[in-house]
């Protein structure tokens, strides 16, 4: 395969993502609840799509940790002798979904500076006591609980 061959490739593989965009995009406008998430920060059309489609009405899940718990975003549970210990995130669901979440939240923390708000000062608090990378995994698991009441109480997300 020549130069010229992969180049033509790559510019049928450009107009392909385009499309498939565009399509997207035009599912959302028909998508009120795709719309809602979008307002969440650092939620784009992708991670609302999907978080809508995973989501459907939210009644399925009994509440915001139920929904977070499915996704792989809570911490794991060890327990011995009545004393409980919380380890790292569980990693169970929907592997997609859990991925697009902590991207969101990169997304967020890489543009602290420029954010406000209640989300944002506690994301900046938690910075300074912890890692960024375990900042981005409980800013995900808040991400999906904001996704879920979004969701079941149809409203868009306030700063």
């Amino acid at each position: 395969m020549g130069t010229i061959d992969l180049h033509a490739h790559y510019l049928y593989l450009v107009e392909q993502l385009t499309e498939l965009e565009t399509a997207l995009e035009q599912e959302l406008r028909r998508d009120e609840t795709g719309q809602r998430l979008q307002t969440i920060p650092g939620v784009g059309p992708i991670t609302a799509s999907v978080l809508s489609s995973q989501l459907g009405d939210g009644k399925q899940y009994g509440c915001s940790r139920d929904f977070a718990a499915s996704t792989g975003l809570v911490p794991r549970q060890y327990s011995t002798g009545g004393k409980n210990t919380l380890l790292g995130i569980s990693k169970r669901g929907d592997k997609n979904l859990r991925r697009l979440l902590v991207q969101c939240a990169r997304v967020f923390i890489q543009r602290i500076d420029y954010q406000s708000g209640r989300l944002a000062e506690w994301v900046k608090a938690q910075l300074e006591r912890k890692h960024s990378n375990v900042v981005a995994c409980a800013l995900a698991n808040k991400l999906a609980r904001i996704a879920w009441a979004i969701t079941t109480r149809q409203t868009v997300f306030e700063r």
